[in-house]
């Protein structure tokens, strides 16, 4: 499938729908906007001022900033100004952001995934939603870095070449599983117990996960993130 170009390509697509590409200036600004309000939304959320609206904030979060995310996909390659990238000196330390939301996620932070849909009996892995945010915003940071010193065709470049081999595929899987504790909550559908499931063991040629499907109580789930009680 062809990608668009910044003429509104490919074929007789509706030029609506790439206006925002005719103009590099905007598209810079858009995307850059939508980058800064989920790196200072998620540092918010860390914070853990309130614990009650987190996980459907994030849900909302993430899911506008994969938006910006499709947009960065469907564009023509964004090629950098200079050959090589400036050194933008050392990367901000997200460690503490890291442990904030862990704290704030469990015991719903560790999920299961599958990186590559298209690896056939690609095995799932344990992964974190705390870890999954804060390696987004790394990458984010980064080409917001190049922005505000001006350079804003490395910074496109870097978020759309990073969309592609990072960001993009572990803000879709965090969403995922963001989405489905909400629906899990939303549903009255009990989640099963993950068994001492974390993101050092193989998920492989374990016997199932779930040993028994137990209700999650809603002060333990539902109340202390924010979702419907379940019924």
């Amino acid at each position: 499938m062809p990608l668009a170009d910044a003429s509104g390509a490919p074929g007789d697509a509706p030029r609506k729908v790439h206006e925002s590409l005719l103009d590099p200036d905007d598209f810079a600004v858009q995307i850059a906007d939508q980058v800064e309000s989920f790196i200072v939304a998620v540092t918010e959320v860390a914070r853990g001022d309130e614990p009650d609206s987190a996980v459907p904030f994030l849900l909302l979060e993430v899911s506008q900033l994969l938006l910006a995310g499709g947009r960065l996909g469907a564009h023509a390659d964004i090629l950098p100004d200079e050959r090589y990238e400036p050194d933008l000196g050392p990367e901000a330390d997200v460690d503490e952001l890291r442990e904030r939301l862990a704290l704030l996620l469990d015991p719903v932070d560790v999920y299961s995934e599958v990186f590559d849909p298209y690896e056939p009996r690609k095995a799932p892995v344990a992964c974190r939603i705390s870890d999954d945010l804060a390696d987004v915003i790394t990458d984010l940071r980064h080409g917001m870095a190049h922005y505000r010193a001006g350079r804003t065709a490395e910074a496109l470049w870097w978020w759309q070449f990073s969309y592609f081999s990072n960001w993009g595929a572990t803000a879709s899987a965090s969403l995922r599983a963001l989405q489905s504790l909400v629906a899990h909550v939303r549903l009255d559908q009990p989640l099963q117990e993950l068994d001492g499931l974390d993101t050092d063991q193989d998920l492989a040629g374990e016997e199932e996960l779930a040993e028994e499907a137990g209700r999650v109580m809603a002060e333990e789930l539902a109340a202390p993130l924010g979702l419907r009680p379940a019924r």
